[in-house]
């Protein structure tokens, strides 16, 4: 794919002005602001600091990841494991799609849209080094920037669990990150335990 700043730069601002819409709102800096607007920025802050070369497939995909993710709330799928992962699957199709409607928009072609929608898809965790990257700065957003209110809303051994399986998705330079974080207590004590229950097959 050929480098081209505006084709980007028009992207970019293609999907904040979708996730400005969100009607849901978080602080940032002491004033409210769209909830998925903040997200897709802390999402493109942190890949600058894990991936500061990263390309342009991969810079689309992290500020797109959850392009509109309020028109669709989890509530709207049944309770339980099942119900959450035909969520979150649906979930990543939908963002794929729409990230793609507005490449094509701005002048990308369909390789480029299928790559990006292959990283929104997360496809190929592990083995495609994009992929995982885009794994590892959605695990670092998560624990930096939204770890302290799933501990005032979620039990402590529930979120050990939580916490270990966002450790384990990790590749050592997410890891490496992760450890330079200042998490709220009690986040490294769960961590802990929820590694040693998985360890111990728990």
């Amino acid at each position: 794919m050929r480098e081209d700043g505006k084709r980007l730069t028009d992207v970019m601002a293609a999907i904040d002005a979708a996730n400005a819409l969100d009607p849901n709102t978080i602080e940032v800096d002491g004033q409210p602001q769209p909830a998925e607007l903040a997200y897709g920025r802390r999402m493109s802050e942190t890949l600058a600091r894990l991936a500061p070369h990263a390309s342009e497939h991969l810079r689309i995909a992290a500020r797109g990841q959850h392009i509109e993710r309020w028109t669709s709330p989890r509530a709207s799928y049944p309770a339980g494991r099942v119900g959450y992962l035909k969520w979150r699957k649906d979930l990543q199709g939908f963002h794929a799609r729409r990230i793609g409607d507005i490449m094509m928009a701005a002048g990308y072609d369909a390789g480029d849209v299928e790559r990006v929608g292959a990283l929104v898809r997360k496809e190929r965790l592990k083995a495609d080094p994009d992929a995982q990257m885009i794994e590892d700065v959605a695990c670092v957003v998560f624990l930096e920037h939204y770890l302290g209110d799933f501990l005032a809303k979620t039990d402590e051994q529930k979120l050990a669990g939580i916490l270990a399986k966002t450790w384990n998705k990790m590749s050592p330079r997410g890891r490496e990150e992760a450890r330079k974080l200042a998490l709220p207590a009690p986040g490294p004590r769960l961590l802990e335990e929820g590694l040693a229950r998985l360890r111990g097959g728990g």
